[in-house]
């Protein structure tokens, strides 16, 4: 993978072409690192042309958000979510246990 510098940023920049190991570990630190995202709890697993993103979140806001940070960062990268939601509020209703 070849790799230069965003002349207005001076921040690394991936080139086009068919992802590797080493974007799947770049996207995975920016899920756990970026404060605004600090999500360990998605997977980024290579496929043949691209990666895929699996896991669960909280709200569809943060689904959203964690996928519009990846394609900020790897905008020529493909990626294909498979990330769901998770209920996070309390039950409405009690449960019944036999």
């Amino acid at each position: 993978m070849s790799t230069h510098r965003d002349r207005a940023t001076g921040t690394p920049a991936v080139a086009a072409g068919p992802p590797d190991e080493y974007v799947e570990a770049e996207i995975q630190r920016l899920l756990a690192e970026d404060p605004a995202v600090a999500e360990q709890g998605i997977t980024v697993v290579l496929r043949e042309r691209g990666l895929m993103l699996y896991g669960e979140v909280e709200s569809p806001h943060r689904r959203e958000e964690i996928l519009r940070r990846v394609a900020e960062r790897f905008p020529d990268v493909p990626v294909t979510s498979d990330i769901g939601v998770i209920r996070a509020q309390a039950p409405t209703e009690v449960e019944e246990l036999p």
